[in-house]
C-alpha cells in the first residue's frame, strides 16, 4: 500500500491507496494493535475507486486522493493549521517508564545505562512538558536540547521504538542530573554517614572513569536520605519531598519542617514485591500499582510480627539490600492503609535502587500550597526543609500532583485525579452544544472545560485558600482552553459567595451558571456514568450552600442535571462557632447531644476533656436550636436570599455528623487534617457484624422541598441524627467499647440510609425498581459505602458509583459542567438558570 500518515491538531490523518482487503485488514489492525499509550475515540474513513480498482481510505477530515503512485508510505510532518481546525487533538497524560527502557536502563552495554531520562513512544513525561499544539518537539520543554545523530536517526526510523517520541533523548543530548546541597555544603566522598547526619564541609566527589555522569549525583542523594536527611527531589509533576520511611526520626523532622501535622505521607517502594510484604495487595490494586498510570494506591496494612526485629543500620547495607521493611509509626498514624506508589520514572527507579527500603515522597510545598515545580521556586521555598536537591534542567510546564486510587470491592475508584489520568478527558453521553467552564469548589479544586463529547478536567489544584493557589487555578483553565481550543460560553459555579472560584466566575464577561453543591455531586455521578436521570441521588459530604440559609451535607436529592428536589435529609443542628467547629469535632459532639436531650452530660469523657470551654459551646448550639428552622416561606428563590446564622450555622452535614461520633468515643476531639475525625473513627470500627441501634428510621417532621427551576415542591423526610447520637451514648454507657459502637455507628447510619431510600421509592419511581447515585467525599468511606451498596442492592436498586472522577470535591468541576450544559440546551437562550452568588452568606471567616 502507499501512503502518507501525519498529526494536525484534529488528529492523525492517514491517507492509504491499496487493495480493498488490504486497506480493510488495516483498518482493523488500527484498533486491534495500536500502541500502549494511543488513545482511539473514532475512526472516520472516506473512501474512493480509481479506474484500476484500488481502494483509497483517508482516515481524518481532508477526504483522499493525495497519495502519491509509486511513493510508498511516507511520514509527513505536522501541520498546526491543517483545515483551519483548532487544536482539538488529545493529549496523553504522563506515561510510567516501560518495560523495555528499564532494560536498557539496567543494561552495561546500552548507551542509555542508567540514564535517568531514558523514555520511547510508549513511555515518558507528556502533559507535563507540553505547551502547546500539536505535539512536537518544538512545542514542548525538550526544545532546548538538541538531538544527537544517534537520537535523530532513532526518531526518524519508522521501524524504531523511539520513532517520533518527542522526549528522546541520551547522556550526550538531553537532560542532565544534579546534586545541589541546600546550603552550599557537600557530602564526604564514600557517602557512608551515620544517623543523625546534617550537610557539613566536605570534598565534592569527581567522576571515576566508566561511571555514569548521573552516578554521583545519585550517590549524593542516597547518601543523604541514608544519613537521615530530607531530600527535595524534581519529579514530572514538581518537587517531591523524601525521607527513608523507616527512619522515624527523619519522619517527624519532616513533618516539623513542612508544617503537616499527622497527615499520612505517601509512599515509593522499590517493586511490586516490597509492596505485598506491607500490604495486602488484591488484583484490581496490582493492576494499578503496575500500570501505566503509577498512582498512589491505599492499601491495608499487613499485620505487624509480635516482636520485629531491629531495623539494620541503614548507612551498614550495600546498595540496592534490604529486608523486609519496618514502617515508621509517623509516616501514616491512626490509619491501618498506606499509601504507596511504585517508581514511574528512570530517576526514581535509579535512586531506590540505592536505598535499602520505601521512601516517603510527599509534595515539595509547605503546609496546603501548590506543589512547587519551577527551579527557583523550589530552590526558595524548599531551602528550610530540605538537605539537598536532586535536580535536572527539564523544565516542567504543567504542575500536578501524584493521583490517588484505591481498590473498592474489586473495582478502582479515584480519590485524586492528577498525574497519569490529566487531561485524558472524560467521555460524555450527551453532546455539549455551548463551551462549558465549570471552576469546581473551594477544598479539592479542580476546573473543567467541557465541549462537544468530551469534559477535560485539570488536575488537583488543592484547596482554594490562598493567592498560589489561585494563580494555579487562573494557569490551569488557560493551559487546557489553549491545548484544546475551547472558549467557553457559560461559567459554572458554586454557589457559596465566598469561595474564590466564584467571586472568580463572577469577574468574567460570560454567562454564569450557579450550581448548588450537592446537585453537582450528584450529576458528577450522573455524568461519571453516562447517564441523565433522573435518579434519587445520596450525597453525604463536610458540607455545602444550602438554597434556606444552612449548611447541607446529609441529601437525598431527585435529581437529573437540570435540577433537583430535596426529597429527604439529616435535621439540621448548630455547627457552634463556624469554622471552629470543623476543626474541633467535640463542639459538633457538644451540639449533637444538646439537641439529643441527653442528661448527665457532663459525667461524658467529651465533656470533661473540653471542661473549659464546653458550657458556652453548649449554650451557643443551644441558642441556636431556639431559633426557627427554615420553613419554606424563608427557602431561598431566585429572588430571596437565604438567611445567614453568622456564629452557629446550621448544618444537616453527615461529614459533622462523624465527627461528633468520632469526639463522643474518644477517637479526635480535634483534628489536624480536613476529615481526620472521620478517617480514624472508620479505622477504629471493629470488623464484622455487631448490629445496628434502634434509630434506624427516624423519620419524624416533615419540611418542604425546593426543586431548582420552578417546579412543585414536595414533603422531605426528616432524619434525625441526634437520635443516632442519643443510641451511641446508650451504648457507652451500657459499657461497649469504642471499636464495636464505632461499628455500629456505621451499620445504623448505612441501614437508614437504605431504609429512606426504600420510603421514598414507591413516590419516585412508582413501580420500577429505581436507580440510586451515591456521592460526596464521605462515600470514601469503604465500610460505609460498601454496606449501602449491599443494602441498596438487596432492596432491588441499581446503584450508581464514581469511577473516573473522584466521589468528593475532586468531581465537582464535572458535575457543574454537566449542569450549566443541561440547562442551557433546556433554556435555549443567552440568560441560563439564575446565579444565587450575590446572595447572602452563612459562611464565618475560614469556612467552608
Amino acid at each position: 500500500m502507499r501512503g502518507e500518515v501525519g498529526n494536525d491538531s484534529e488528529g492523525v490523518h492517514i491517507e492509504l491507496d491499496g487493495d480493498g482487503a488490504d486497506v480493510a485488514a488495516f483498518l482493523t489492525a488500527l484498533r486491534d494493535e495500536a500502541p500502549p499509550l494511543a488513545e482511539i475515540d473514532t475512526v472516520d474513513v472516506t473512501e474512493y475507486t480509481d479506474h484500476t480498482g484500488h481502494t483509497d481510505g483517508a482516515g481524518g477530515a481532508d477526504g483522499a486522493g493525495s497519495a502519491e503512485p509509486g511513493g510508498g508510505f511516507r511520514i509527513v510532518a505536522s501541520d498546526p493549521a491543517r483545515d483551519g481546525g483548532g487544536p482539538r487533538t488529545q493529549v496523553c497524560a504522563d506515561s510510567a517508564t516501560c518495560a523495555n527502557c528499564l532494560r536498557e536502563l539496567a543494561d552495561p552495554a546500552d548507551r542509555r545505562y542508567q540514564y535517568p531520562f531514558i523514555n520511547c513512544t510508549n513511555c515518558g513525561p507528556r502533559f507535563t512538558i507540553i505547551l502547546d499544539v500539536p505535539y512536537d518537539r518544538p512545542a514542548t520543554t525538550m526544545a532546548p536540547f538538541r538531538m544527537c545523530g544517534r537520537c535523530r536517526a532513532e526518531y526518524e526510523d519508522p521501524t524504531d521504538r523511539r520513532f517520533h517520541a518527542q522526549p528522546v533523548c541520551c547522556p550526550d543530548c538531553g537532560p542532565t542530573l544534579e546534586f545541589r546541597p541546600a546550603h552550599g555544603f557537600w557530602l564526604t566522598p564514600d557517602f557512608r554517614l551515620g544517623p543523625g547526619f546534617r550537610l557539613g564541609a566536605g570534598i565534592r566527589p569527581t567522576t571515576r572513569p566508566g561511571q555514569a555522569p548521573s552516578d554521583n549525583a545519585l550517590n549524593q542523594a542516597a547518601a543523604l536520605l541514608r544519613a537521615g536527611g530530607i531530600l527535595a527531589v524534581k519529579g514530572l509533576g514538581g518537587y517531591h519531598l523524601a525521607v527513608l520511611a523507616t527512619d522515624d526520626k527523619a519522619v517527624a523532622e519532616l513533618r516539623r519542617r513542612k508544617r503537616r501535622d499527622g497527615k499520612p505521607f505517601a509512599l515509593m517502594a522499590r517493586d511490586l514485591a516490597e509492596v505485598e510484604r506491607l500490604c495486602v495487595v488484591d488484583e484490581t490494586a496490582r493492576r494499578l500499582l503496575t500500570g501505566r498510570r503509577r498512582p498512589i494506591v491505599l492499601l491495608d496494612r499487613r499485620p505487624a510480627p509480635p516482636d520485629p526485629p531491629a531495623p539494620p543500620d541503614a548507612s551498614d547495607l550495600p546498595d540496592g539490600a534490604g529486608t523486609s521493611p519496618c514502617i515508621a509509626p509517623s509516616v501514616a498514624p491512626g490509619v491501618r492503609t498506606l499509601g504507596i506508589m511504585l517508581p514511574y520514572t528512570p530517576l526514581h527507579h535509579l535512586l531506590l535502587g540505592r536505598l535499602p527500603g520505601p521512601i516517603v515522597l510527599t509534595s515539595g510545598n509547605i503546609s496546603d500550597e501548590p506543589i512547587l515545580f519551577r527551579d527557583d521556586e523550589a530552590l526558595a521555598g524548599l531551602g528550610r526543609v530540605a538537605d539537598g536537591f536532586l535536580l535536572h534542567d527539564r523544565a516542567i510546564h504543567t504542575r500536578l500532583d501524584d493521583s490517588v486510587t484505591r481498590s473498592v470491592r474489586g473495582r478502582a475508584a479515584v480519590v485524586r485525579r492528577s498525574r497519569g489520568y490529566a487531561p485524558e478527558p472524560v467521555p460524555l453521553a450527551w453532546d455539549v452544544a455551548r463551551p462549558v467552564l465549570a471552576c469546581g469548589a473551594e477544598l479539592k479544586n479542580t476546573v473543567c472545560l467541557a465541549a462537544g463529547r468530551r469534559a477535560y478536567l485539570s488536575g488537583h489544584l488543592g484547596d482554594l485558600e490562598n493567592p498560589a493557589t489561585l494563580r494555579s487555578f487562573a494557569g490551569a483553565i488557560e493551559h487546557l482552553g489553549r491545548l484544546f481550543d475551547i472558549r467557553p460560553e457559560l461559567v459554572a459555579h458554586d454557589l457559596h459567595p465566598e469561595y474564590l472560584s466564584t467571586k472568580w466566575a463572577l469577574e468574567q464577561e460570560l454567562p454564569v451558571v450557579g450550581v448548588q453543591h450537592h446537585h453537582a455531586h450528584i450529576a458528577s455521578c450522573l455524568a461519571d456514568n453516562g447517564q441523565r436521570g433522573p435518579v434519587l441521588g445520596v450525597a453525604f459530604d463536610g458540607l455545602g450552600f444550602g438554597l434556606d440559609g444552612t449548611l447541607w451535607g446529609g441529601e437525598f436529592l431527585w435529581a437529573d442535571l437540570t435540577g433537583f428536589t430535596r426529597v429527604a435529609h439529616f435535621e439540621p443542628v448548630a455547627l457552634p462557632g463556624g469554622a471552629a467547629a470543623i476543626r474541633a469535632p467535640w463542639r459538633m459532639a457538644a451540639a449533637y447531644l444538646q439537641a439529643a436531650g441527653v442528661d448527665h452530660v457532663e459525667r461524658l469523657g467529651v465533656a470533661r476533656r473540653n471542661e473549659a470551654w464546653w458550657d458556652a459551646v453548649t449554650s451557643l448550639a443551644r441558642a441556636c436550636s431556639a431559633t426557627s428552622p427554615a420553613t419554606p416561606s424563608a427557602l431561598a428563590t431566585p429572588d430571596t436570599p437565604p438567611t445567614p446564622t453568622p456564629l452557629a450555622p446550621r448544618t444537616s452535614s453527615v461529614g459533622r455528623l462523624f465527627d461528633a461520633v468520632a469526639a463522643l468515643v474518644g477517637v479526635r476531639d480535634t483534628i489536624r487534617y480536613e476529615g481526620q475525625a472521620a478517617i480514624e473513627l472508620e479505622q477504629l470500627a471493629a470488623p464484622g457484624d455487631h448490629g445496628a441501634y434502634p434509630s434506624g428510621a427516624g423519620r419524624g417532621a416533615l419540611a418542604r422541598g425546593t426543586r431548582v427551576g420552578g417546579a412543585p415542591g414536595t414533603d422531605a423526610l426528616v432524619l434525625s441524627g441526634a437520635g443516632l447520637v442519643r443510641d451511641v451514648v446508650a451504648d457507652l454507657r451500657a459499657g461497649a467499647t469504642p471499636e464495636v459502637v464505632a461499628a455500629r455507628f456505621h451499620t445504623t447510619l448505612a441501614r437508614l440510609t437504605v431504609d429512606t431510600c426504600v420510603a421514598l421509592r414507591e413516590r419516585l419511581f412508582g413501580t420500577e425498581p429505581g436507580t440510586v447515585a451515591l456521592s460526596g467525599g464521605v462515600f470514601a468511606n469503604v465500610r460505609l459505602a460498601g454496606e449501602i451498596e449491599d443494602g441498596l442492592a438487596r432492596s432491588g436498586f441499581t446503584v450508581l458509583t464514581h469511577a473516573r472522577v473522584p466521589c468528593n470535591d475532586g468531581g465537582i468541576s464535572l458535575g457543574q459542567a454537566a449542569v450549566a450544559s443541561a440547562r442551557s440546551q433546556e433554556n435555549q437562550s443567552d440568560s441560563p438558570a439564575p446565579s444565587f452568588a450575590d446572595t447572602a452568606s452563612t459562611r464565618t471567616d475560614g469556612l467552608t
